[in-house]
C-alpha cells in the first residue's frame, strides 16, 4: 500500500509509467488525473491504497535540442495547447468546457446573473435570439465555478429531449430526463430515503410530470440549488387547474429556498395578462409582484431600476448594435391566395349551411347540447377550410356527451379539449395541442343521408384538378425551390399533412425535390431522425418538409430550411410567430427567410382570422419588432368572430375579395385590446437598463485571447491537416476535409466519435445547411489539437508539433528566445455549506498558454497574442543546418535556469490578473460569503524554445 500524499490541483506527478497533471475533486487517497499530453477523455482515477508504487512529484522535461523542428510546426503546437484548453484561466470559468461558439451578445445574460447575489433572472429575448445558449452559458460557469453542484430543467414535456441534447452536446452536462416513462428506472435501486434529484446531479424535469400533488413535496424537498424554468409564462396564470398546480410548483421552489439560484426563459412574458406578468415577476423577488398595485412616484422607480437588474430582453433590433457577424436572416414575408369556386366553392357553402343548422336546431336543447353543437360547427367550418381530407374525417366524427358527470364538468372537459383541436391552444397558451381532426358532428339520426352526400364530396375533391389550394401551393413551393429556399410547410392537422405531402411529391419535380412528412404521431426522437436524414441528401435534391404544429415549438429548423409556407392559417398569433420562428432565428445561414401566408380570399373563416388577429398582430410585431401575444382571451375572440360567420347570411360565392365582413363590435373591441397591449409593453418590458457592448465585448475579447477564436480555429486546422497528409479542399461555401488521407491513429479516434470519410466542413457562424460549423470546441479541433500535443509531448516527434527549433530571419535585430509556457494554477474557492454553517472548500484548476520573448539580454516579456503570432509566424531567411539548430538551442535551454525567477514572477503576476477577474466578474460572491484565492503551481512548463536569429548585413 502506498502512503497518501496530499496533491494539488495543477501538480504534476508521475505514476504508472507517465506523467499526470492532478485535477480538482481529488481526495487524499483518490487522485483524478489528466495524461501530461492528453485530454480531458483521457482522465483516470487513481485509487492509491492499491497502487504498487507511490505516485511521485514530476518534472516538466525540457525540449531536447537533438530533435528541433521548423517554425510551422512550433506554431502548430502552440496553437494545439491553446485551443485544446478546456479550463482556460480567463474571466469566465466554463468556456472551455462549451462546445458552442457563444456570440458575444449573448454574454450578457451571463454577466448580468454573475453580478447578482443569488441568481434570480428572467431572460425574455425574442423567439430564435438564443435563450437555450444564454442559460447554458449561466449553468456552465455556476458549475465551473463551482457555486453550485446540481441542476435541474423545468420544461414542458416535449422540450424535455432537446434540453438534454443541448446541454449534453453544447455544454457537456449529461442529464438524465424525469418524467413518467422514465422515473421508475431512475428511482431502481434508491434507498427510500433518496430521491432522484439527490443521486442524479443533473436533471431535465417534465413540467407537468413533477407538478402533481403527490410528486411536488419530494421535490421541493430534494431539488437541487440551481433551477431553470422554460416557458416560464405557462406557470404564472392561474385560470386552470393544470396553471394553478404548475404556479404552486414554481413558487414553492422560489419561496422555500430563497437561495436558490433561479432562471425563468420566456419569449412572451406578457401575455396580455397583468396579473399573470406580475406573478412572474413575484418569482424573482416577492416585492416586484408589487408594481402592479404601486402607484406612480419615486417608489416605482426605485423598484422598476432593481427589477432592470433581474430582467433582459432583447428584440432583434437590439441585436444590431452589436455589430455581430453571426447577424440575423431579414424575414420576407407576403401572402398568395386561391379561390373557392365550382365544386369545391358549393361544397364549402353546403358545409357552412350544415354547421349553421346545427347550432340553430340546438338553441332549444341544454346548454350542453348547444356548446356541443357550436364547437362541432366550428370543428367542421376549421376542417373544410383545411383540406378535403380534413372535412372528409371531420364529418365522419361525432362528438358525444361525457357519462357520469354533471353538464357543468362535462361543458368544462368539453371546452378544454376542443379549444385544443379547434383553437390552436388558445384557452391555455402552452403551445402543446391536439393534431387529430376534431369531431364536426352531433349525435343526430336524421343527418345521416345528408353527412354521407357531404362526406363523399369532400372525398372527391382531392387533387390539383379539383383542389384550387393544392394548385397554389404546388406552385408556391416550386417558386421557392427556383430561388433557392428551403420550405417548411406547416398544415393544421395530421391528415391534412399527409394528404398535402402526398400530392407535393407527385406535383414536384422528383429529380429536384424531397418530400417528406413529420406529424404528432412520430415520437420526438423520430422527428428529430427525419429531419436529421434530410441533411444528407444528395444529386442536388432538396428538402420540402411538410409539418405539423408538433416542429413549431422544441426543434430548431434553421440548419435545413429557411421558408415557411402557412397551409392553414393559425388562429393564435403565438402559434403563427412559432412557426416562422423554427427557422428565423440564431444560427441561420441564409441572409433571407421567407414567410408564405396561404388563404382562400372568398373564404369567410379566413377572412375574419386574417382581419382581426393575424394582421393586426403582425402590424404590430413590425412596429415592435416583438410578438405580442392576443390581448384579451383568445376563446371569446374567436367565439365572437366565428358568430359573425356562422350566424350571418350569405354564401362563399357572395364573398368579395376585400373580405368585408361584419363582426358585430368585436373588431373594434380587438382593436382598443391590440392598443393597450402594444403601449403595455412598449412602457413597461422594455423600460429596462441594459448591458452595452463596451461594458460585455472586453470580457470577451479576454477570453477569446486566452482559449483562441475563429481565426486561430482556421488557421490551426487548416495548417494541421495539411501536414498530416489531408489538406482542405476549397468550394465554393465550404471546405472537403478527407479523413481517409489521415494517419491510421488519428483517423481511428475520429471514427470513434462517429466521424468519417470526407467531411463538408465550413468556419463561419453560420455554416451553410449540410455544412459542420468547426469552432473552438468542435471534435475535429479537440481530436487535432490532442493529437499534435501527444506527438510533441509524450512522443517528442517534431514533425507535426515541434517543442524547439531556429531559424535566420530578418524579423528581428537581436538573438530572440521565445519560451513557450503552459501555467496552470490553482483556484481555491471558500464558502459555507446550505445551511450556512461550515466553511467549505473547493478546488479548482485553470490552465493558459502564453509566449514569453527574450530579446539579447534583456529581461523576458511577456507577448500579446499578435506578438506571439507574429514571432513564431517568421518566415526563414536562408537554411539553417540542422547542427547548427541544435547548439543554438542547447545555448538557450542552458540559460533557462536562470531565467526561472522571472518566469515564476510572471506566473505569479499572471495568478494575481485572474483573481482579479474572478472577483470583478462574480461581484456578488463576496456578499455571498464566497472568498476567491489563485496560486500558481511551480515551475511552470516550458513547453517550446525557439531561436530567432538576425540575419547577418551585408
Amino acid at each position: 500500500m502506498t502512503a497518501s500524499v496530499a496533491y494539488r490541483p495543477g501538480d504534476l506527478i508521475k505514476a504508472r509509467g507517465r506523467e499526470w497533471v492532478v485535477l480538482p475533486e481529488t481526495r487524499p487517497d483518490l487522485l483524478q488525473l489528466r495524461p501530461l499530453g492528453g485530454s480531458e477523455d483521457d482522465t483516470t482515477l487513481v485509487y492509491l491504497p492499491l497502487e504498487p508504487e507511490s505516485p511521485v512529484a514530476a518534472t516538466f522535461d525540457l525540449p531536447d535540442p537533438a530533435k528541433p523542428g521548423s517554425h510551422v510546426a512550433a506554431l502548430l503546437l502552440r496553437d494545439a495547447l491553446r485551443l485544446k484548453l478546456r479550463a482556460g484561466a480567463g474571466p469566465f470559468r466554463g468556456f472551455g468546457n462549451i462546445s458552442v461558439e457563444p456570440r458575444a451578445y449573448q454574454l450578457v445574460p451571463l454577466l448580468m446573473a454573475l453580478k447578482l447575489d443569488t441568481l434570480r433572472l428572467l431572460i425574455a429575448d425574442d423567439v430564435g435570439i438564443g435563450k437555450t445558449i444564454e442559460a447554458g452559458l449561466i449553468a456552465r460557469e455556476m458549475l465551473d465555478r463551482g457555486e453550485v453542484e446540481r441542476l435541474t430543467v423545468i420544461c414542458p414535456p416535449h422540450l424535455c429531449e432537446q434540453w438534454q441534447q443541448e446541454l449534453a452536446s453544447k455544454f457537456n452536462i449529461e442529464a438524465e430526463v424525469v418524467r413518467t416513462g422514465t422515473a421508475n428506472r431512475l428511482e431502481r435501486g434508491l434507498r427510500p430515503d433518496e430521491s432522484i434529484f439527490e443521486v442524479y446531479p443533473f436533471t431535465v424535469v417534465s413540467l407537468d410530470y413533477i407538478k402533481s400533488d403527490r410528486r411536488r413535496a419530494d421535490f421541493l424537498r430534494a431539488c437541487p440549488e440551481f433551477v431553470i424554468v422554460d416557458e416560464a409564462h405557462t406557470c404564472v396564470q392561474a385560470n386552470t387547474s393544470t396553471r394553478h398546480q404548475r404556479y404552486q410548483l414554481i413558487k414553492g421552489l422560489a419561496e422555500a429556498k430563497p437561495a436558490r439560484h433561479m432562471l425563468f426563459l420566456t419569449a412572451t412574458p406578457h401575455s396580455g395578462d397583468d396579473s399573470a406578468f406580475h406573478n412572474l415577476l413575484g418569482l424573482i423577488h416577492p416585492r416586484f409582484a408589487g408594481l402592479s398595485e404601486m402607484p406612480e412616484g419615486e417608489g416605482r422607480r426605485h423598484l422598476r431600476e432593481e427589477l432592470a437588474n433581474h430582467l433582459v430582453q432583447r428584440r432583434r433590433g437590439d441585436i444590431a448594435e452589436w455589430r455581430d457577424t453571426a447577424g440575423f436572416p431579414v424575414r420576407e414575408s407576403r401572402e398568395a391566395t386561391y379561390r373557392l369556386s365550382g365544386d369545391w366553392g358549393r361544397l364549402f357553402d353546403d358545409v357552412l349551411d350544415y354547421a349553421r343548422g346545427m347550432v340553430q336546431r340546438a338553441e332549444g336543447g341544454t346548454k350542453l347540447e348547444q356548446r356541443m353543437s357550436w364547437w362541432a360547427a366550428l370543428a367542421l367550418l376549421r376542417c373544410v377550410s383545411s383540406s378535403p381530407a380534413a372535412a372528409a374525417l371531420a364529418l365522419r366524427t361525432r362528438l358525444k356527451a361525457v357519462e357520469g358527470e354533471t353538464e357543468s364538468e362535462q361543458m368544462t372537459e368539453l371546452d378544454q379539449a376542443a379549444s385544443e383541436t379547434v383553437l390552436d391552444g388558445a384557452a391555455d397558451d402552452a403551445l402543446t395541442l391536439d393534431e387529430t381532426v376534431p369531431a364536426g358532428t352531433v349525435e343526430s339520426p336524421e343527418d345521416g343521408a345528408v353527412l354521407r352526400r357531404l362526406i363523399d364530396r369532400a372525398e372527391a375533391l382531392r387533387g390539383p384538378r379539383v383542389d384550387p389550394k393544392l394548385v397554389v401551393v404546388a406552385a408556391e413551393v416550386q417558386k421557392l425551390l427556383a430561388d433557392g429556399f428551403k420550405p417548411v410547410v406547416f398544415c393544421r392537422y395530421i391528415a391534412t399533412a399527409y394528404y398535402v405531402a402526398d400530392q407535393l411529391k407527385s406535383l414536384l419535380p422528383a429529380d429536384k425535390a424531397h418530400v417528406i412528412a413529420v406529424t404528432g404521431e412520430l415520437t420526438s426522437d423520430q422527428r428529430e431522425e427525419r429531419i436529421e436524414e434530410l441533411g444528407a441528401l444528395e444529386n442536388g435534391l432538396t428538402p420540402v418538409l411538410v409539418a405539423t404544429d408538433c416542429l413549431s415549438e422544441g426543434i430548431n429548423l434553421q440548419r435545413f430550411f429557411d421558408a415557411v409556407v402557412h397551409y392553414d392559417l393559425t388562429w393564435n398569433p403565438t402559434r403563427h410567430e412559432q412557426r416562422e420562428g423554427r427557422v428565423d432565428r440564431f444560427g441561420q445561414a441564409s441572409k433571407a427567410v421567407r414567410a408564405l401566408m396561404l388563404y382562400g380570399e372568398n373564404n369567410p373563416v379566413d377572412g375574419a382570422v386574417l382581419k382581426v388577429i393575424l394582421r393586426k398582430a403582425e402590424k404590430i410585431r413590425k412596429e415592435l419588432g416583438v410578438a405580442v401575444p392576443l390581448p384579451v382571451d383568445n376563446t371569446k375572440v374567436i367565439d365572437a368572430i366565428m358568430k359573425a360567420v356562422l350566424l350571418q347570411t350569405g354564401r362563399v360565392a357572395e364573398a368579395t375579395r376585400q373580405l368585408t365582413f361584419d363582426f358585430v363590435g368585436t373588431e373594434a373591441e380587438v382593436d382598443s385590446a391590440w392598443e393597450t397591449a402594444r403601449d403595455r409593453v412598449t412602457r413597461t418590458v422594455f423600460a429596462q437598463r441594459r448591458l452595452r457592448p463596451d461594458e460585455v465585448l472586453p470580457e470577451w475579447r479576454k477570453a477569446v485571447a486566452i482559449l483562441g477564436g475563429e481565426d486561430d480555429v482556421v488557421r490551426f486546422v487548416s495548417r494541421a491537416v495539411e501536414r498530416l497528409g489531408a489538406p482542405l479542399e476549397p468550394r465554393r461555401d465550404h471546405y472537403r476535409l478527407p479523413l481517409d488521407h489521415l494517419p491510421s491513429a488519428l483517423r481511428d479516434r475520429l471514427e470513434g466519435i462517429g466521424l468519417r470519410g470526407t467531411l463538408k466542413i465550413g468556419f463561419a457562424h453560420p455554416a451553410p445547411s449540410g455544412v459542420l460549423h468547426i469552432h473552438r470546441a468542435h471534435p475535429v479541433v479537440a481530436t487535432l489539437a490532442d493529437y499534435i500535443a501527444e506527438s510533441a509531448l509524450e512522443d517528442g516527434n517534431p514533425d507535426f508539433g515541434a517543442r524547439c527549433g531556429a531559424i535566420f530571419t530578418a524579423g528581428v535585430e537581436v538573438r530572440t528566445i521565445i519560451c513557450l509556457l503552459r501555467l496552470r494554477h490553482q483556484i481555491t474557492v471558500e464558502y459555507r455549506d446550505k445551511d450556512g454553517r461550515h466553511a467549505l472548500t473547493k478546488s479548482l484548476l485553470a490552465e493558459e498558454c502564453l509566449g514569453v520573448a527574450v530579446r539579447g539580454m534583456a529581461a523576458p516579456a511577456v507577448l500579446d497574442e499578435v506578438d506571439a503570432l507574429a514571432l513564431l509566424s517568421l518566415e526563414p531567411g536562408h537554411n539553417m543546418e540542422d547542427g547548427q539548430k541544435t547548439r543554438l538551442v542547447a545555448q538557450a535551454i542552458e540559460a533557462i535556469p536562470q531565467l526561472e525567477p522571472q518566469f515564476d514572477a510572471i506566473a505569479r503576476r499572471r495568478a494575481e490578473e485572474l483573481l482579479a477577474d474572478h472577483r470583478r466578474i462574480r461581484e456578488a460572491s463576496d456578499a455571498r460569503g464566497v472568498r476567491y484565492s489563485v496560486s500558481p503551481a511551480l515551475p511552470v512548463d516550458k513547453i517550446g524554445v525557439y531561436v530567432l536569429m538576425p540575419m547577418a548585413r551585408l
